[in-house]
């Protein structure tokens, strides 16, 4: 699947074991406000970078807005480098909860080479952390995969900037979301972030942009409920018009067309001050 291998995941080095279980305390008590998933946040085992993209990106307030709740199985899908996982799966393993990453398909013989070394790297970091990651499960995901957990064992899924590449494949989004309805209980949480097109364009534009209008009729086709719509995420000054799509907005600064070198007289200075993309923020229950 070509977006199994645009998202292979590039793994940064680990922080220092001592470190980790310094960290990896018993959870503070849970009063309003999620204090412990702030601390996940603030000193978890997060790379600097990746910190840096919060004021984009608002985990704490997408993550509540989801309904993330201590203790929950979450399925995690497509988590490329991580940038989820290391926020996730700390929190949940100290919450007596479960994380799954939904990654590349080894049964399938058409998964990439890139893909099948980034899940490898992917396991060798977060499986081989239990202290700090808990107990983290990969699965396989992709056409042709089976369940990804047992029926109606899971409390939430989050697909974070997936479905504008499932859109390029005929039948892809709705086998996904069937997949997601299968593993989610009663009333389960489905969370969706994604870059957002303007209502009517066409879903296989290949611009890195996804309707929200055609992600919410897909979701309930598929037999699920439109619960809330947030714009944590929203960008204003995201025109969408850019010469190598959404890939032109940090934090991917492409500056050439897919599979070509990266061109040094690309003026990035307007695109990065647009910052990254504007985003639809959804939550939807199954049904």
């Amino acid at each position: 699947m070509a977006w199994l291998s645009r998202r292979a995941f590039v793994v940064a080095a680990a922080t220092a074991p001592l470190a980790r279980a310094a960290w990896a305390a018993e959870a503070p008590a849970f009063i309003g406000d999620d204090t412990l998933l702030r601390d996940v946040l603030e000193n978890g085992p997060r790379a600097p970078a990746d910190k840096a993209r919060d004021v984009f990106r608002h985990p704490y307030e997408s993550l509540t807005f989801w309904g993330l709740k201590r203790g929950m199985t979450v399925i995690d899908v497509a988590p490329g480098a991580g940038w989820w996982t290391d926020i996730l799966a700390p929190y949940l393993a100290r919450t007596g909860g479960h994380y799954i990453a939904a990654s590349a398909d080894l049964d399938n013989p058409k998964t990439s080479e890139a893909a099948r070394r980034g899940r490898a790297a992917f396991e060798a970091k977060y499986e081989g952390d239990r202290a700090l990651y808990g107990d983290v499960k990969v699965v396989g995901f992709g056409a042709a995969s089976g369940p990804l957990a047992p029926p109606g064992t899971v409390d939430l899924v989050l697909v974070s900037r997936e479905i504008h590449d499932w859109a390029m494949v005929d039948g892809f989004t709705a086998k996904a979301f069937a997949d997601f309805r299968a593993a989610l209980k009663p009333s389960g949480i489905l969370a969706v972030e994604d870059h957002r097109a303007p209502d009517g364009a066409d879903p296989k534009k290949g611009d890195g942009y996804i309707s929200e209008t055609w992600v919410i009729g897909e979701a309930q086709k598929a037999g699920f409920k439109l619960a809330a719509r947030s714009e944590i995420n929203a960008n204003p000054k995201d025109t969408k018009d850019y010469p190598f799509g959404v890939w032109t907005l940090p934090p991917t600064r492409r500056s050439a067309p897919s599979g070509q070198p990266p061109n040094p007289a690309f003026d990035h200075t307007k695109y990065d001050t647009i910052g990254e993309s504007d985003r639809m923020t959804l939550r939807f229950v199954k049904v």
